[in-house]
């Protein structure tokens, strides 16, 4: 029998690399999140990934290309135009949660060229040596990376990661079946719409968003504050129809659910369907979030994986995804071309937005808050 995360992690430092590995892989199982992993990599004596490389040439072009994306995160038309330019063939797998993603990473899987994690799971891919630099030679259109995520605190220097694109948490609605439009996370506290609300089934969005809510940071680790965001997500869930994320669409496209806290992308998809479906950002504020892709240590094209990112920057490229999935692209030279013409957030606008950051220790105090939270 493997180890018990539910123990909590080991006493002392696992013995390999490959023994860390069984654990955080057992820990994932259990259902342990991937912001208390990186806790997990800390307290096993996880690394702090590869130094960096120097740059220099890769070889030639491989003729495959093996991605493992989120669902819904491409135009029509990448992946043929990609195909027919460059000669590769390109497979993709598709995941619905950075904790899938990680799973098989840690499992061993090696056939992925490319990947594509959330700012939260960085200390556990660089802790696990997961992936591996970039060969930035390869990468001439990287200037066109938005100068905010050029060197993001989860990747400093923008050495592992190219940004994809950036979106926020917020409040779904129907505007034809809502009387007044919801601005506030204590809208999910009103019963006047009981059975007709959801929330996502992230614990960082629902927990978060109560912090904000409070005037608190979506990061508080602070076990006052935090209490406070359990007894109000207890409250909420006595209105909500469940807890669901991206599967939510068709049922607000339906009209059986008339507000839902999403994201502003799955929104923006949803809307193209319905277009009765509005997005606000709540008064208090909420999550800033982005993707980056990532190439795995044990990637076997690296040289197509570096060409795929450099053509995903290309401005009318990531435009052309930015229309698609209705998040904001992380190429500055794209917004402009971009229908929505979404820019990245200004200071403005950052001033009520936050990044989510590593929650160390205080991710089990989340993990249980979390699971009561789901119980009540």
């Amino acid at each position: 029998m493997g180890p018990d995360p539910s123990q909590g992690p080991p006493r002392g430092p696992l013995a390999s690399p490959l023994d860390r590995r069984r654990f955080l892989r057992a820990a994932l199982e259990a259902g342990v999140g991937a912001s208390a992993l990186a806790a997990l990599v800390a307290s096993c004596g996880g690394g702090q990934g590869e130094a960096p490389r120097e740059a220099g040439a890769l070889g030639p072009i491989e003729s495959e290309l093996n991605l493992y994306l989120w669902s819904d995160y491409l135009a029509d038309d990448t992946i043929p135009n990609f195909e027919r330019e460059f000669g590769v063939r390109v497979r993709l797998d598709t995941y619905e949660s950075n904790e899938d993603m990680l799973a098989k990473l840690l499992a061993g899987a090696s056939g992925y060229d490319l990947v594509l994690p959330s700012t939260y799971v960085f200390p556990v891919l660089l802790g696990e040596r997961l992936i591996t630099p970039l060969v930035k030679d390869h990468l001439p259109n990287l200037g066109n990376v938005v100068p905010e995520l050029r060197d993001p605190p989860w990747d400093p220097g923008g050495v592992y990661g190219v940004p994809w694109q950036w979106g926020v948490t917020g409040i779904a609605y129907r505007s034809d079946l809502v009387a007044k439009a919801p601005d506030s996370w204590g809208v999910f506290l009103d019963p006047a719409h009981a059975g007709k609300m959801t929330m996502l089934d992230d614990i960082r969005d629902v927990i978060g968003s109560f912090l904000r809510f409070r005037g608190h940071s979506l990061n508080s680790i602070d076990p006052a504050e935090l209490e406070a965001a359990r007894a109000d997500a207890v409250a909420a869930k006595a209105n909500l129809r469940a807890f669901i994320s991206a599967t939510v669409k068709p049922q607000l496209i339906a009209g059986d659910v008339w507000i839902a806290q999403l994201w502003n992308g799955d929104t923006m998809q949803a809307k193209a369907e319905q277009p009765a479906i509005e997005f606000v950002v709540p008064k208090e504020g909420s999550m800033l979030f982005t993707d980056s892709l990532v190439v795995p240590s044990s990637a076997r094209h690296p040289r197509a994986a570096h060409e795929f990112m450099n053509y995903v920057l290309r401005p009318e490229v990531a435009a052309a995804i930015a229309d698609k999935t209705g998040y904001g692209s992380a190429n500055a030279a794209a917004a402009p071309l971009t229908q929505a013409k979404l820019a990245f957030p200004g200071q403005e606008e950052m001033a009520r937005l936050e990044f989510q950051e590593d929650l160390g220790r205080a991710t089990q105090l989340w993990d249980r808050i979390w699971t009561e939270i789901k119980a009540a």
